[in-house]
């Protein structure tokens, strides 16, 4: 492919032939997601063995949109300040989990290793989910309160999901009998741990209520009221109860 006079493809989206190093136009126009871009094939080649050097190397084959330009299927609006990086090695301020993903996906590693070193990706990454990691079955049991609360749903504004978070195996003996109360009464319970680090009950309660919020859902939390156990058990403080609200 001749990129010096930017060329029409006959259809959007048809796969252009090589191009020869010989005639590659040093401007390019870019169609990433429906959001465009200016910019040189030096830019986009600045770090060799990104997937963006490997795009526009002489030997690749690319897309081009009805207009001819190069179609990249991402998110256009967080292509910006990956070509920034690429520009002049100006570092984002905004967006950084959004941009994080598109530096991994064009791995643009010194990109990625910086954001991996900043507050939101650092906790999230590094403290969040390997906390996650060993909670067994957490996603899992996301998925289970999900189907739980739209089973619920039907012709009511609310619906509650009856959680069970445990930290330690005492803690998880103590809820036996109240556990086993819940079954004979054919309720529902979500049991989370218990699990081998540092954080407490609440931080675990926080990381569901936040990853279902991700899904889209409304949610909260409190403590399970006292009348769903008998008043001898006295394990209360396990067991809590998360508020689907649906319009």
């Amino acid at each position: 492919m001749n990129l010096t006079s930017m060329p029409r493809s006959p259809r959007p989206g048809r796969t252009a032939p090589p191009a020869s190093q010989s005639t590659i136009s040093p401007v390019v126009e870019l169609n990433v997601g429906g959001e465009f871009y200016t910019t040189t094939v030096g830019t986009l080649r600045k770090l060799p063995g990104s997937k963006l050097a490997e795009m526009f190397s002489s030997s690749a084959k690319v897309f081009t949109d009805a207009e001819g330009r190069f179609f990249i299927d991402r998110p256009g609006t967080y292509f910006g300040p990956i070509l920034d990086y690429l520009r002049s090695g100006q570092l984002p301020t905004q967006h950084i989990p959004e941009v994080y993903r598109e530096a991994q996906f064009y791995e643009i590693k010194p990109l990625v290793k910086f954001l991996e070193d900043t507050p939101q990706i650092f906790g999230e990454q590094v403290a969040r989910k390997q906390f996650l990691l060993r909670v067994p079955g957490y996603s899992e049991n996301l998925e289970l309160m999900v189907r739980l609360a739209r089973a619920e749903a039907v012709a009511a504004r609310y619906s509650s999901v009856l959680v069970c978070a445990v930290r330690t195996e005492e803690d998880a003996a103590h809820c036996v009998e109240s556990l086993r109360v819940l079954e004979a009464d054919k309720r529902l319970v979500v049991q989370f741990g218990p699990w081998k680090a540092a954080p407490v009950i609440r931080d675990l309660l926080d990381s569901v209520r936040m990853d279902i919020e991700a899904q889209g859902y409304q949610v909260t939390y409190d403590y399970c009221s006292t009348k769903t156990f008998q008043p001898k058990l006295g394990v209360s403080e396990y067991f809590y109860t998360f508020h689907f609200t649906w319009w």
